[in-house]
């Protein structure tokens, strides 16, 4: 076998240094290296925008040995070499930063059993990529065993009850039936007449994960079902051949967008033949043909923005594109402080998206598998041996490394021009500084949370770009927003980061 270290400095590197660009031969595999290298005690860095979002750890020989097993290229680093790599990322005007990775993260798929590792993007991922993770179900979940993880993943479910609407297509099926009634009979062992009762169960238990600081990951009908059934907790939105009676009257009337972590507004389906659950996803209005179907992936400033940064970390801003139950999310039904990671520009499609609840996050990715296009059922599963370099699922494997860095997202975001809030935020983590919408629309008021004075205010937008700079005096100011364009800023006061914005 070929070795696979690209620069090896000398016989005592101190770093083993794993690039993330196109020069690694196995950028799948590299993330179960550096996720098992910190299991075992091992502090490792992140190099966010460098080199593809590039890792680095400190140097043995059993970690050499593992990266030439799994055919994961690396290069050997001496101090000195990998601290010009640092000064470089850490330079005020390159868009990048230095995260320790220090503690992995606690891992659950929710997934029945009997479920295949290739029946799930996830599953398939973690598991080629050498991640342990266990499976929790229904019950787990009611029992709170939650409490004991970090990071949980939603199997593509349906949380509506309405057996992923597939009775249209399948409903003489074998499968289709005995999938039914073993639903039905695990609802009934937890004392629900009905799946959709046991199903809201599930999502309020699963809110209450992410609320005491859980993260939630999902892909494919598991993203919009599960808002759906959050707002429509009460209502019966299910028609009679998925519960045996029918729609509840004003049904739409009667969902509770507050509920929601991601979407708002949307209509849900009660057409007995239609396949969609929802107006949220975008695959019957798209009209993409494959070979032209991508999205691209957002910038965020580094040192500002941690969390999204590191979702995003790419050999490539433009990912192909792949087709799920649910493919992609309309914009229009975006609540004003989702962040959108990754999106189709073009059509007002969004395909990653990013938010937070409480003292936890979630995040959202349309589709169901990033190397098969179109997933129809019976195909064979897809062989990541062949994907071992694929852009779409180095996304899901960021969010469970992220979590290693111990960060957390930013304070509650401040929504401008609507004049009002959700709740109002508290100040950023270490910030002294209180950020709250104005009396009127298209402005914002900064105070000091101890009479701290105000010396300059600065906007940064998504691009890392300072659009708005001036200087103040004061312990209370008003900015004006109403000349900067729709989207989401960071705030800094004084030079640091003091919080979020978004204008509607």
């Amino acid at each position: 076998m070929a070795a696979l270290a690209l620069c090896a400095t000398s016989a005592n590197a101190a770093r083993l240094f794993i690039p993330m660009d196109t020069k690694q031969t196995n950028h799948l595999r590299a993330y179960g290296i550096i996720y098992n290298a910190i299991a075992s005690g091992t502090s490792a860095e992140w190099l966010l925008n460098y080199r593809g979002g590039s890792f680095s750890v400190e140097y043995t020989p059993a970690l050499d040995a593992s990266c030439r097993q799994r055919g994961v290229a690396f290069e050997k680093l001496s101090d000195a070499g990998y601290a010009s790599i640092t000064r470089k990322v850490k330079a005020p005007m390159f868009n990048g930063d230095v995260v320790a990775l220090s503690k992995v993260p606690r891992i659950a798929v929710y997934t029945p059993s009997g479920k295949k590792p290739w029946d799930d993007a996830v599953t398939l991922g973690l598991t080629y990529a050498g991640i342990p993770f266990d499976k929790v179900y229904v019950s787990e979940v009611l029992s709170g065993a939650l409490s004991k993880y970090d990071w949980l993943h939603l199997h593509h479910e349906d949380f509506t009850g309405q057996y992923g609407r597939f009775w249209i297509q399948y409903k003489d099926a074998d499968w289709y039936r005995n999938d039914c009634r073993a639903t039905e009979q695990l609802a009934a062992r937890h004392g629900f007449r009905k799946v959709s009762q046991m199903q809201l169960a599930v999502v309020r238990k699963i809110r209450e994960f992410v609320g005491a600081g859980g993260n939630l990951f999902a892909m494919c009908s598991a993203t919009d079902t599960y808002d759906i059934a959050l707002a429509a907790a009460n209502t019966d939105i299910c028609d009679s051949q998925y519960d045996g009676d029918g729609i509840a009257p004003n049904a739409q009337s009667k969902l509770n967008y507050s509920n929601t972590f991601a979407f708002t507004g949307f209509q849900v389906s009660t057409a007995r033949y239609e396949y969609e659950y929802s107006t949220i996803d975008n695959t019957n209005f798209r009209f993409q043909p494959e070979s032209t179907d991508y999205f691209t992936l957002l910038p965020f400033p580094a040192k500002f923005d941690a969390v999204p940064t590191m979702l995003c970390q790419n050999h490539t801003r433009r990912i192909k594109g792949f087709m799920g139950q649910t493919t992609a999310f309309r914009k229009e039904y975006l609540k004003p402080d989702v962040v959108l990671l990754g999106h189709r520009k073009d059509v007002m499609e969004a395909r990653y998206i990013h938010g937070k609840h409480k003292e936890g996050t979630w995040t959202f990715y349309g589709g169901h598998d990033p190397e098969d296009y179109a997933h129809i059922v019976g195909e064979p599963p897809t062989d990541l041996d062949l994907h071992r370099n694929s852009p779409g699922y180095r996304l899901i494997l960021n969010n469970v490394l992220c979590l290693a860095s111990g960060k957390k997202d930013v304070q509650a975001v401040v929504c401008c021009e609507t004049g009002s809030s959700p709740a109002p935020p508290p100040p950023a983590s270490g910030s002294p500084f209180r950020i709250l919408p104005g009396a009127t629309g298209g402005s914002l008021v900064i105070s000091g949370t101890g009479g701290e004075v105000i010396e300059v205010v600065t906007l940064v937008n998504k691009d890392g770009v300072e659009v708005y700079t001036r200087k103040f005096n004061a312990t209370r100011v008003t900015i004006d927003m109403d000349g900067l364009a729709s989207g989401l800023y960071n705030i800094k006061v004084n030079g640091n980061y003091a919080g979020k914005v978004v204008k509607n």
